[in-house]
């Protein structure tokens, strides 16, 4: 009996050692995951500065034969209680070029909360050449009772659009998640 304490307490120093070591490399693992992004940014292209700032160069040679015409519309989910709108129903753009469109939002939920624009692109082909520099979708936006805003999106048609598209629909729906969770249950 005298070797049973001593195995549980040799059992807890192994436990303890393995939790340290598994504390001390999530840690670790924290901090991996910025260069690793980085890294994962700069192989797909995909929230990358230097991608972005590339943008502004394409924009200094613009296709001034080609218009293409983007329509912004705006859509909500069934529950919750927004005000969501594009200020301009549609813009004629030429390739290459950035341009920036205005949507309003106004939170008529009777409590603060914090809302989000989820993005679609139609026709689908057109994804790889509408490209967004800044965008309110880009992160969760915080509204107080009964706030109001106009949020911008920035954004240019790359000029190897092909030809046979010259009109692109930008969609957003914008909900508030909490509303999403609270119909779930």
């Amino acid at each position: 009996m005298s070797s049973e304490p001593g195995r549980v307490k040799s059992a807890n120093r192994s436990l303890t050692f393995k939790l340290l070591c598994f504390a001390i490399g999530s840690f670790g693992f924290g901090f991996a995951l910025v260069p690793l992004y980085d890294v994962l940014c700069s192989v797909t292209g995909v929230g990358d500065q230097k991608v972005l700032a590339r943008a502004a160069v394409v924009t200094e040679k613009p296709d001034l034969k080609r218009t293409v015409t983007v329509d912004f519309i705006a859509d909500l989910p069934s529950v919750g209680n927004w005000e969501f709108r594009p200020l301009v129903s549609s813009l004629e753009v030429h390739p290459g070029k950035l341009y920036e469109a205005h949507f309003l939002a106004h939170n008529l939920l009777g409590h603060d909360t914090i809302a989000q624009a989820v993005p679609n692109i139609a026709p689908s082909k057109a994804v790889a050449y509408f490209r967004k520099t800044e965008c309110f979708c880009f992160s969760p936006q915080h509204f107080a009772i009964g706030e109001q805003k106009v949020m911008a999106v920035r954004f240019y048609v790359d000029p190897a659009l092909p030809g046979y598209i010259d009109r692109i629909a930008l969609a957003y729906t914008f909900y508030d998640p909490s509303t999403m969770v609270s119909v779930r249950k």
